[in-house]
Protein backbone atom coordinates (compact mmCIF):
# COMPACT_ATOMS: atom_id res chain seq x y z
CA UNK A 1 0.00 0.00 0.00
CA UNK A 2 2.35 2.73 0.96
CA UNK A 3 4.28 1.90 -2.39
CA UNK A 4 1.43 2.36 -4.50
CA UNK A 5 0.28 5.97 -2.54
CA UNK A 6 4.38 7.49 -2.48
CA UNK A 7 4.69 10.74 -3.89
CA UNK A 8 7.29 13.14 -2.43
CA UNK A 9 5.03 16.41 -3.54
CA UNK A 10 2.00 15.46 -2.58
CA UNK A 11 1.57 18.33 -0.11
CA UNK A 12 3.13 20.70 -2.79
CA UNK A 13 6.41 21.23 -4.82
CA UNK A 14 6.72 19.99 -8.10
CA UNK A 15 3.63 18.40 -9.92
CA UNK A 16 3.49 15.42 -12.08
CA UNK A 17 3.67 16.57 -15.84
CA UNK A 18 3.45 14.04 -18.47
CA UNK A 19 5.18 16.95 -21.21
CA UNK A 20 8.99 17.78 -21.52
CA UNK A 21 9.79 20.50 -24.13
CA UNK A 22 12.51 18.85 -26.33
CA UNK A 23 14.01 20.95 -28.81
CA UNK A 24 11.69 23.98 -28.68
CA UNK A 25 8.48 21.73 -29.22
CA UNK A 26 6.62 19.96 -27.07
CA UNK A 27 6.40 15.74 -27.24
CA UNK A 28 5.04 13.36 -24.49
CA UNK A 29 6.97 11.43 -22.41
CA UNK A 30 5.68 7.69 -21.60
CA UNK A 31 7.40 5.27 -19.71
CA UNK A 32 6.93 1.64 -18.46
CA UNK A 33 3.52 2.80 -16.82
CA UNK A 34 1.88 6.09 -18.69
CA UNK A 35 4.85 9.18 -17.61
CA UNK A 36 6.48 6.64 -14.86
CA UNK A 37 9.33 5.13 -15.75
CA UNK A 38 9.83 3.08 -12.75
CA UNK A 39 6.73 1.44 -12.66
CA UNK A 40 6.51 -2.18 -14.07
CA UNK A 41 4.44 -3.86 -12.56
CA UNK A 42 1.43 -4.15 -15.16
CA UNK A 43 -1.11 -5.50 -12.42
CA UNK A 44 -0.78 -2.41 -10.57
CA UNK A 45 0.04 0.58 -13.26
CA UNK A 46 -4.01 1.32 -13.46
CA UNK A 47 -3.91 2.03 -9.75
CA UNK A 48 -1.25 4.01 -10.18
CA UNK A 49 -2.73 5.83 -13.38
CA UNK A 50 -6.11 6.53 -11.76
CA UNK A 51 -4.79 8.08 -8.82
CA UNK A 52 -2.47 10.10 -10.77
CA UNK A 53 -5.31 10.75 -13.20
CA UNK A 54 -7.31 12.00 -10.52
CA UNK A 55 -4.67 14.08 -9.25
CA UNK A 56 -4.16 12.42 -6.09
CA UNK A 57 -0.49 11.80 -6.46
CA UNK A 58 1.78 14.26 -8.52
CA UNK A 59 4.81 11.34 -8.39
CA UNK A 60 7.81 12.39 -7.53
CA UNK A 61 9.38 14.19 -10.83
CA UNK A 62 7.85 14.36 -13.74
CA UNK A 63 8.74 10.56 -14.57
CA UNK A 64 9.55 8.48 -11.72
CA UNK A 65 7.01 7.74 -9.09
CA UNK A 66 9.29 5.88 -6.52
CA UNK A 67 6.99 2.93 -5.92
CA UNK A 68 9.50 1.70 -3.16
CA UNK A 69 9.16 4.69 -1.21
CA UNK A 70 7.55 4.28 2.22
CA UNK A 71 4.54 7.23 2.91
CA UNK A 72 4.59 9.65 6.04
CA UNK A 73 1.51 9.94 7.88
CA UNK A 74 1.07 13.31 6.67
CA UNK A 75 1.17 12.47 3.48
CA UNK A 76 -1.21 9.94 3.76
CA UNK A 77 -3.48 12.57 5.18
CA UNK A 78 -2.83 14.51 1.64
CA UNK A 79 -3.76 11.56 0.29
CA UNK A 80 -7.17 10.82 1.45
CA UNK A 81 -8.08 14.38 1.79
CA UNK A 82 -7.73 14.56 -2.23
CA UNK A 83 -9.59 10.99 -2.40
CA UNK A 84 -12.33 12.16 -0.87
CA UNK A 85 -12.42 16.10 -2.26
CA UNK A 86 -12.53 14.32 -5.96
CA UNK A 87 -15.17 11.49 -5.20
CA UNK A 88 -17.20 14.82 -4.05
CA UNK A 89 -16.99 16.50 -6.56
CA UNK A 90 -17.08 14.45 -9.08
CA UNK A 91 -20.14 12.19 -7.79
CA UNK A 92 -22.29 15.35 -7.18
CA UNK A 93 -25.50 16.96 -9.15
CA UNK A 94 -23.64 19.82 -9.86
CA UNK A 95 -20.40 18.14 -11.32
CA UNK A 96 -23.64 15.86 -13.62
CA UNK A 97 -25.00 19.20 -14.65
CA UNK A 98 -21.49 21.23 -15.06
CA UNK A 99 -22.72 23.39 -12.58
CA UNK A 100 -19.66 24.38 -10.58
CA UNK A 101 -19.66 28.08 -9.94
CA UNK A 102 -21.66 29.81 -7.27
CA UNK A 103 -23.17 33.06 -7.77
CA UNK A 104 -21.94 36.11 -6.17
CA UNK A 105 -23.74 38.79 -7.09
CA UNK A 106 -27.06 39.26 -6.58
CA UNK A 107 -28.31 41.13 -9.71
CA UNK A 108 -27.93 38.25 -11.56
CA UNK A 109 -29.25 35.68 -9.75
CA UNK A 110 -32.74 34.16 -9.91
CA UNK A 111 -35.10 36.32 -9.81
CA UNK A 112 -37.42 36.15 -6.29
CA UNK A 113 -39.89 34.06 -6.69
CA UNK A 114 -43.07 36.36 -5.22
CA UNK A 115 -45.70 34.22 -3.64
CA UNK A 116 -48.65 34.18 -1.04
CA UNK A 117 -47.49 37.91 -0.53
CA UNK A 118 -47.54 37.20 3.19
CA UNK A 119 -44.26 36.28 5.40
CA UNK A 120 -42.94 33.00 3.75
CA UNK A 121 -41.02 32.46 6.93
CA UNK A 122 -41.18 28.68 6.52
CA UNK A 123 -38.61 25.98 6.47
CA UNK A 124 -38.64 24.59 2.64
CA UNK A 125 -37.53 21.19 2.06
CA UNK A 126 -36.72 19.42 -1.53
CA UNK A 127 -38.04 16.29 -2.39
CA UNK A 128 -35.35 15.63 -5.47
CA UNK A 129 -37.12 17.29 -8.35
CA UNK A 130 -39.25 20.51 -6.80
CA UNK A 131 -39.10 22.13 -3.95
CA UNK A 132 -42.04 22.58 -1.00
CA UNK A 133 -42.10 26.04 0.85
CA UNK A 134 -44.53 27.06 3.69
CA UNK A 135 -45.53 30.27 4.29
CA UNK A 136 -46.69 31.26 7.40
CA UNK A 137 -48.41 34.21 7.46
CA UNK A 138 -50.99 32.84 4.90
CA UNK A 139 -50.99 29.25 5.42
CA UNK A 140 -49.94 28.27 2.16
CA UNK A 141 -47.67 25.52 0.88
CA UNK A 142 -46.35 26.19 -2.60
CA UNK A 143 -44.39 23.66 -4.64
CA UNK A 144 -41.63 24.67 -7.19
CA UNK A 145 -39.99 23.60 -9.87
CA UNK A 146 -36.23 23.30 -8.86
CA UNK A 147 -34.96 23.27 -12.74
CA UNK A 148 -36.00 26.53 -13.23
CA UNK A 149 -38.05 28.02 -9.39
CA UNK A 150 -41.48 28.39 -11.17
CA UNK A 151 -44.52 28.05 -9.05
CA UNK A 152 -46.48 24.90 -10.04
CA UNK A 153 -49.04 24.41 -7.57
CA UNK A 154 -50.33 25.81 -4.30
CA UNK A 155 -51.88 23.88 -1.50
CA UNK A 156 -54.15 25.76 1.51
CA UNK A 157 -55.41 25.41 4.57
CA UNK A 158 -52.11 24.99 6.34
CA UNK A 159 -52.97 27.17 9.23
CA UNK A 160 -49.63 29.33 10.38
CA UNK A 161 -47.47 26.49 7.76
CA UNK A 162 -43.90 26.44 9.90
CA UNK A 163 -41.42 24.16 8.57
CA UNK A 164 -41.95 21.53 6.00
CA UNK A 165 -39.95 18.21 5.74
CA UNK A 166 -40.68 15.21 2.45
CA UNK A 167 -41.20 11.57 3.58
CA UNK A 168 -42.73 7.89 1.98
CA UNK A 169 -44.05 10.13 -1.04
CA UNK A 170 -45.65 12.71 1.33
CA UNK A 171 -45.00 16.02 2.06
CA UNK A 172 -45.70 17.25 5.87
CA UNK A 173 -45.82 20.38 7.56
CA UNK A 174 -45.99 21.77 10.98
CA UNK A 175 -48.29 24.31 11.85
CA UNK A 176 -46.62 26.42 14.40
CA UNK A 177 -49.94 27.22 16.64
CA UNK A 178 -51.03 26.04 20.12
CA UNK A 179 -51.18 23.48 20.49
CA UNK A 180 -49.91 22.01 17.42
CA UNK A 181 -50.80 21.03 14.34
CA UNK A 182 -49.34 18.72 11.56
CA UNK A 183 -50.59 18.71 7.66
CA UNK A 184 -49.99 16.32 4.73
CA UNK A 185 -49.62 16.58 1.29
CA UNK A 186 -49.78 13.82 -1.66
CA UNK A 187 -48.16 15.22 -4.42
CA UNK A 188 -49.70 12.18 -6.89
CA UNK A 189 -52.96 14.13 -6.24
CA UNK A 190 -54.31 17.32 -7.46
CA UNK A 191 -53.75 20.62 -5.72
CA UNK A 192 -56.07 22.05 -2.92
CA UNK A 193 -56.72 21.50 0.93
CA UNK A 194 -54.05 20.20 2.79
CA UNK A 195 -55.07 17.04 5.07
CA UNK A 196 -55.11 18.03 8.28
CA UNK A 197 -53.41 14.63 10.03
CA UNK A 198 -52.90 16.27 14.03
CA UNK A 199 -54.11 18.80 16.24
CA UNK A 200 -52.80 17.86 19.18
CA UNK A 201 -49.20 18.28 18.92
CA UNK A 202 -46.65 19.90 21.76
CA UNK A 203 -47.22 23.86 21.68
CA UNK A 204 -45.68 25.68 18.47
CA UNK A 205 -44.05 23.01 16.75
CA UNK A 206 -41.30 24.35 14.09
CA UNK A 207 -38.44 22.09 13.58
CA UNK A 208 -39.49 18.78 11.70
CA UNK A 209 -38.20 15.24 11.16
CA UNK A 210 -38.89 11.42 9.79
CA UNK A 211 -36.93 8.75 10.69
CA UNK A 212 -38.93 6.37 8.04
CA UNK A 213 -41.93 5.26 10.38
CA UNK A 214 -42.48 8.29 12.59
CA UNK A 215 -42.54 12.45 12.45
CA UNK A 216 -40.69 14.15 14.57
CA UNK A 217 -41.88 17.71 16.20
CA UNK A 218 -39.44 20.10 17.89
CA UNK A 219 -42.33 22.12 19.77
CA UNK A 220 -40.57 25.52 20.98
CA UNK A 221 -43.34 25.84 24.01
CA UNK A 222 -41.55 23.06 25.62
CA UNK A 223 -41.61 19.36 24.27
CA UNK A 224 -40.95 17.20 21.68
CA UNK A 225 -43.51 15.19 19.68
CA UNK A 226 -43.60 11.67 17.72
CA UNK A 227 -46.24 10.93 15.23
CA UNK A 228 -46.91 7.60 14.00
CA UNK A 229 -47.43 7.93 9.97
CA UNK A 230 -50.28 5.85 8.75
CA UNK A 231 -52.44 5.37 5.93
CA UNK A 232 -55.15 8.19 6.76
CA UNK A 233 -55.69 10.06 9.78
CA UNK A 234 -55.50 11.24 12.49
CA UNK A 235 -52.03 10.11 13.56
CA UNK A 236 -51.33 8.89 16.61
CA UNK A 237 -49.35 11.36 19.17
CA UNK A 238 -47.35 11.11 21.45
CA UNK A 239 -45.49 14.69 23.64
CA UNK A 240 -42.49 14.19 26.14
CA UNK A 241 -42.01 17.20 27.90
CA UNK A 242 -38.60 15.80 30.40
CA UNK A 243 -35.66 17.40 29.73
CA UNK A 244 -37.08 20.44 27.17
CA UNK A 245 -36.88 24.08 27.45
CA UNK A 246 -37.85 25.57 23.87
CA UNK A 247 -36.87 22.78 21.06
CA UNK A 248 -36.70 24.51 18.01
CA UNK A 249 -34.78 22.65 15.19
CA UNK A 250 -34.91 18.70 14.51
CA UNK A 251 -32.84 16.34 12.09
CA UNK A 252 -32.56 12.66 11.38
CA UNK A 253 -29.13 11.47 11.15
CA UNK A 254 -29.78 7.59 10.42
CA UNK A 255 -29.81 6.02 13.86
CA UNK A 256 -31.24 8.67 16.21
CA UNK A 257 -32.98 12.21 16.46
CA UNK A 258 -31.91 15.68 17.40
CA UNK A 259 -33.12 18.68 18.34
CA UNK A 260 -31.63 22.19 19.26
CA UNK A 261 -33.17 23.51 22.65
CA UNK A 262 -32.93 27.55 22.04
CA UNK A 263 -33.02 28.31 25.74
CA UNK A 264 -31.00 25.63 26.66
CA UNK A 265 -28.62 26.58 24.36
CA UNK A 266 -27.65 22.66 23.74
CA UNK A 267 -28.36 20.10 20.68
CA UNK A 268 -30.06 16.72 22.09
CA UNK A 269 -29.84 13.63 21.01
CA UNK A 270 -33.18 11.58 21.77
CA UNK A 271 -34.23 8.01 21.81
CA UNK A 272 -36.95 6.41 20.13
CA UNK A 273 -39.10 7.40 23.21
CA UNK A 274 -37.77 10.91 22.91
CA UNK A 275 -35.74 10.53 25.89
CA UNK A 276 -32.54 12.77 26.39
CA UNK A 277 -29.86 10.52 25.35
CA UNK A 278 -26.87 12.96 25.04
CA UNK A 279 -26.69 16.70 25.82
CA UNK A 280 -24.42 18.93 23.55
CA UNK A 281 -23.72 22.77 25.09
CA UNK A 282 -23.58 24.99 21.86
CA UNK A 283 -23.85 28.42 21.37
CA UNK A 284 -26.79 30.86 22.35
CA UNK A 285 -30.13 30.52 20.92
CA UNK A 286 -29.56 27.21 18.46
CA UNK A 287 -31.99 27.49 15.68
CA UNK A 288 -32.60 24.98 12.69
CA UNK A 289 -29.16 22.55 11.97
CA UNK A 290 -28.52 20.35 9.43
CA UNK A 291 -26.48 17.06 8.88
CA UNK A 292 -24.25 16.16 6.83
CA UNK A 293 -23.19 12.42 7.12
CA UNK A 294 -20.92 12.65 9.59
CA UNK A 295 -21.23 16.10 11.59
CA UNK A 296 -24.24 18.18 12.50
CA UNK A 297 -24.23 21.58 11.83
CA UNK A 298 -25.78 24.17 14.63
CA UNK A 299 -26.43 27.81 13.78
CA UNK A 300 -26.74 29.77 17.01
CA UNK A 301 -28.74 32.89 16.55
CA UNK A 302 -27.57 34.45 19.51
CA UNK A 303 -23.76 34.61 19.08
CA UNK A 304 -23.48 34.65 15.67
CA UNK A 305 -21.49 31.16 15.71
CA UNK A 306 -22.32 27.75 13.86
CA UNK A 307 -21.20 24.97 16.14
CA UNK A 308 -20.54 21.53 14.40
CA UNK A 309 -20.72 18.43 16.92
CA UNK A 310 -19.92 14.88 15.39
CA UNK A 311 -22.98 12.29 15.65
CA UNK A 312 -20.74 9.24 16.35
CA UNK A 313 -19.89 10.81 19.76
CA UNK A 314 -21.36 14.35 20.34
CA UNK A 315 -18.49 15.97 20.66
CA UNK A 316 -17.90 19.47 19.92
CA UNK A 317 -15.72 19.54 16.82
CA UNK A 318 -15.46 23.28 15.88
CA UNK A 319 -17.36 26.46 16.91
CA UNK A 320 -16.86 28.80 13.44
CA UNK A 321 -16.96 32.25 14.02
CA UNK A 322 -16.39 35.13 11.28
CA UNK A 323 -17.10 34.57 7.39
CA UNK A 324 -20.20 37.02 7.57
CA UNK A 325 -22.33 34.99 10.38
CA UNK A 326 -24.37 37.27 11.79
CA UNK A 327 -27.94 35.96 13.92
CA UNK A 328 -27.94 32.89 11.58
CA UNK A 329 -30.90 31.25 11.14
CA UNK A 330 -30.87 27.41 9.24
CA UNK A 331 -28.75 25.57 7.83
CA UNK A 332 -28.77 23.43 4.63
CA UNK A 333 -26.39 21.27 2.93
CA UNK A 334 -25.77 20.32 -1.00
CA UNK A 335 -23.56 17.17 -0.96
CA UNK A 336 -20.12 19.35 -1.07
CA UNK A 337 -20.98 22.38 1.05
CA UNK A 338 -23.33 23.83 3.90
CA UNK A 339 -25.08 27.14 3.96
CA UNK A 340 -26.48 29.15 6.47
CA UNK A 341 -28.50 32.25 6.77
CA UNK A 342 -28.28 35.04 8.14
CA UNK A 343 -31.14 37.09 8.02
CA UNK A 344 -30.43 40.21 9.80
CA UNK A 345 -27.45 40.52 7.09
CA UNK A 346 -29.33 40.31 4.48
CA UNK A 347 -26.50 37.30 3.14
CA UNK A 348 -25.60 33.48 3.69
CA UNK A 349 -22.24 32.01 4.50
CA UNK A 350 -20.90 28.44 2.61
CA UNK A 351 -18.68 26.17 4.18
CA UNK A 352 -16.84 23.29 2.67
CA UNK A 353 -18.31 20.42 4.37
CA UNK A 354 -15.03 18.18 4.87
CA UNK A 355 -13.01 20.21 6.46
CA UNK A 356 -14.92 23.27 7.91
CA UNK A 357 -13.20 25.93 5.93
CA UNK A 358 -14.94 29.16 4.73
CA UNK A 359 -15.97 29.29 1.52
CA UNK A 360 -17.17 33.27 1.89
CA UNK A 361 -20.25 35.16 2.47
CA UNK A 362 -22.81 36.15 -0.08
CA UNK A 363 -24.97 39.25 -0.28
CA UNK A 364 -28.90 38.30 -1.12
CA UNK A 365 -29.91 41.83 -1.81
CA UNK A 366 -30.96 44.97 0.74
CA UNK A 367 -34.15 43.69 3.09
CA UNK A 368 -34.29 39.68 1.77
CA UNK A 369 -33.64 38.72 5.07
CA UNK A 370 -32.94 34.76 3.51
CA UNK A 371 -34.55 32.63 6.59
CA UNK A 372 -35.23 29.20 6.00
CA UNK A 373 -32.82 27.44 3.40
CA UNK A 374 -32.68 23.80 1.64
CA UNK A 375 -30.92 22.10 -1.60
CA UNK A 376 -32.21 19.82 -4.44
CA UNK A 377 -28.22 18.67 -4.57
CA UNK A 378 -27.80 21.51 -7.49
CA UNK A 379 -28.60 24.78 -5.75
CA UNK A 380 -29.63 26.03 -2.48
CA UNK A 381 -33.34 27.04 -2.37
CA UNK A 382 -34.28 30.17 0.45
CA UNK A 383 -37.25 31.73 1.96
CA UNK A 384 -36.88 35.44 2.02
CA UNK A 385 -38.61 37.32 4.75
CA UNK A 386 -41.74 38.75 3.37
CA UNK A 387 -40.29 38.03 -0.30
CA UNK A 388 -40.86 34.61 -1.66
CA UNK A 389 -38.50 32.01 -2.64
CA UNK A 390 -35.18 32.43 -4.16
CA UNK A 391 -32.16 29.95 -5.70
CA UNK A 392 -28.62 30.55 -5.01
Amino acid sequence: MRRLLRARSVLGGVGLCATLLLGGAASTVFGLCGPFTDVSDAAFCPFVLEIFYLGITTGTTATTYSPADNVTRLQMAAFLSRTVDGSLRRGSRRAAMNQFWTLKRPEIDTPVAVFYGVSPLGLPAADGGDIWAPSEGSGVVGRFRASDGRLLETWTGAASAAAAVVGAGRVFVTGNTAPGALYRIVPLFPPGLVGTVATNLGDFPNGIAFDGAALWTANSGGSVSTVTVGAGGPYPVSTVTTGFSSPIGALYDGANVWVTDNVANTLLKLDASAGVLQTVTVGDAPRSPIFDGTNIWVPNNGSASVSVVRVSSGALLATLTGNGLNGPYAAAFDGLRVLVTNPIADSVSLWKAADLSPLGTFNRGTSTQPIGACSDGVNFWLTLNGLGLSRF
